[in-house]
């Protein structure tokens, strides 16, 4: 029996974007090729609300982070973390010899823009580095605010985690200063795992032209002077099959759905497990800074989360336990991509029936 995955990525991912995954290969050095990548950046200016260019890569969300941090750091970054995937910010400079220092908040706690102020005003740090959506605690960090702090800096990159928010949760890049912003395509993009995509500023741009040694698969530069150079086409093959799914999926969002329209959906999806969870459970994150694409629900009744997990694999459906240290203690239910309010309903109201409510 199938699944329905109701988790943070990856996510359901509708019949006809499974089917264009099927299309036929083209060359990847054809007219055809450059034509489907300009599309595709295109229209993810608009979901992204840049003007900036954006990059590609044939790896999962991570992929682009490492080389985010890594293109985007030449002196210090600064990397503040509300858990288990902001940490990974911190993991991937020490591991690449990218000198950088982390600031992490208790968990459930959203980053608090003065203390970006008072990192920025010490003069070590030429990057900060913040995930948007924290899918191991359900935070939502104020990524705008914390732009406005940076704005005074104009030397330091800001390079956001967007992987489990983009195209679920508007943020204005460009309007927010964010020099470097990542998704990935298994989350709110409804699109099978495997291809990443990022924003890159001027300023990532010229940043990178100083820093030494920045790898060689996950270059941005190179990335984007690639693609300038060879008309929207990548030094290394990219995975076609997720480009004809993206191209299709973000014709989708942006005329049919609308962008605005399914920023709305989200957030309803997100306000129907609240109200479930705060009649059940407890919410534990801050209720001032809760995520419009997954919520982690404090397991104040004790119930065994596997077993629950289990029932619901036998009628059709998976969540989440809570992530690393949080398991059994809290647990988590994703509301991202083309999940519909409707289908949040039925998950309830199959949980309750489960527990008896």
């Amino acid at each position: 029996m199938h699944k329905r995955l109701f988790i943070p990525g990856p996510v359901e991912v509708r019949p006809e974007v499974l089917e264009k995954m099927a299309t036929p290969m083209i060359g990847h050095r054809s007219k055809d090729a450059s034509a489907l990548q300009r599309r595709i950046s295109d229209n993810l200016r608009k979901v992204f609300f840049t003007k900036s260019e954006i990059l590609l890569s044939t790896t999962s969300g991570s992929g682009l982070m490492e080389g985010a941090i890594r293109c985007g750091t030449l002196k210090k970054a600064a990397v503040f973390s509300v858990g288990a995937f902001g940490k990974r910010w911190y993991e991937m400079a020490k591991f690449n010899n990218v000198s950088a220092d982390i600031f992490e908040y208790e968990m459930g706690k959203a980053v608090d823009p003065s203390d970006v102020e008072k990192a920025l005003a010490t003069g070590e740090y030429d990057l900060v580095a913040v995930t948007h959506n924290e899918t191991s605690t359900g935070v939502m960090n104020p990524v705008e605010e914390i732009g406005e702090v940076i704005k005074k800096y104009p030397d330091v990159v800001y390079i956001v985690d967007m992987v489990s928010s983009a195209a679920g949760s508007k943020v204005e890049v460009d309007k927010c200063g964010i020099d470097i912003c990542i998704t990935s395509s298994q989350k709110c993009l409804g699109l099978p795992p495997g291809l990443a995509v990022c924003t890159f500023s001027e300023k990532a741009l010229k940043r990178a032209e100083q820093v030494p040694n920045r790898g060689y698969y996950l270059d941005l530069l190179q990335l984007y002077k690639y693609i300038q150079k060879k008309d929207y086409q990548y030094p290394s093959t990219p995975s076609l099959s997720h480009m004809f799914a993206l191209d299709y999926e973000l014709d989708y969002i942006l005329n049919e759905e609308g962008l605005e329209n399914r920023f709305s959906r989200h957030k309803e999806m997100a306000e129907v497990v609240r109200n479930w969870a705060r009649e059940h459970f407890e919410l534990y994150s801050d209720e001032n800074h809760l995520s419009n694409t997954v919520t982690n629900i404090k397991n104040t009744r004790n119930i065994d989360v596997s077993a629950l997990n289990k029932a619901l694999g036998e009628r059709g459906f998976q969540i989440s336990n809570g992530y690393g240290s949080l398991k059994d203690k809290t647990f988590r239910i994703a509301h991202m991509a083309d999940c519909q309010v409707k289908d949040i309903k039925d998950l309830l109201k199959n949980i309750d029936e489960i527990l008896e409510f």
